[in-house]
Formats: structure tokens, sequence, C-alpha cells
């Protein structure tokens, strides 16, 4: 499962082998690859051409092109739904003050020191949990003032990692 969010909606996807479900609904489509990025999709009686403008893998965004419209799509997969879900999403107002596991697990990698300056996106641990690796980021811009684990530390959920 993941979700889509276009033009300040969000649309929940689950596909499964056969079917796709939008908002669990079932949909059918016939869809025509017309070249490496072009799709004409037909539902009902509602045709549609779409093209693949632009991809950010990091920001998980698509510039699409639908009809004579061109709209941005953001995704989100199941962990960031888990994420969102945990309270952990990066969209919190306020300033930079510390970071916090999301979840128990292992610290398996250390990439920030007390005084280092980290930008919004930058990775500051690889955290372990459920046999996963997990990159931490910053959600914001800001100087790490602490760094309060070490390296192959056990760590609780929400228990401070880094202090801004």
């Amino acid at each position: 499962m993941f979700s889509v969010i276009l033009q300040d909606t969000t649309y929940s996807v689950e596909k499964n082998v056969g079917e796709t479900r939008v908002n669990k609904q079932s949909i059918t489509w016939d869809l025509k690859w017309m070249g490496d990025r072009k799709i004409h999709l037909i539902q009902g009686a509602r045709s549609l051409e779409a093209e693949l403008l632009a991809i950010d893998l990091e920001a998980k965004t698509l510039q699409i092109r639908l009809g004579h419209k061109t709209t941005t799509l953001q995704l989100k997969d199941r962990f960031d739904l888990l994420l969102e879900k945990m309270g952990m999403n990066s969209t919190g107002a306020g300033s930079l003050k510390e970071i916090k596991a999301p979840m128990p697990g292992l610290i398996l990698d250390l990439k920030v020191a007390p005084g280092d300056l980290v930008k919004k996106g930058d990775v500051v641990l690889i955290l372990e949990a459920m046999k996963m690796e997990n990159s931490i980021k910053s959600p914001g811009d800001g100087f790490v003032k602490a760094v309060n684990v070490s390296l192959k530390q056990s760590v609780e959920k929400n228990q401070v990692l880094i202090q801004f």
C-alpha cells in the first residue's frame, strides 16, 4: 500500500495481482505504453494520456502531464506512512531541537559529531530495526549540540538521539 497526494488530496492505493484499489474501491483500466515516458489510459468511457516529465527520487515526487495540465504527485510508501503514523514525519513546525528514535533498534553508524552543521535531509545516523537499515535524516538545518548515542548501542522508541 502507498499513498499519492495530488492537489492537496490524498489517495490510498493498493495494488495486487490483477487488481488496483484506490480509496478501497476497485478500479479497472486499460493501460498502454506509448513510449518510455507516455501512457494511454482508458477507464470506462474516459480516455486520458499521461506523460512523465520529471522524477525526484529523494523527494519522492513525479511531475506529470495529464492531458494539457501539468501536475506534481507526491508519493508515500509504506515506510513513509509508518513514520507518519508514529509522528516522525518531517513536517513539524518550529526550530530543530532534537531527533528521537522512531522505533527501537541498534545504532549502526553515526554520520555527525557535536559542532557539525547539518542541512535538512542530511543522513545523521543509521538505525537497524527489524533487520532493516534505516537512514535517519535531519528534519531541518542546525548545528549538532550533542550526540546522545554511540555505535552498537541499543535504543528505545522516542529516545533522544541527537540534540541541536
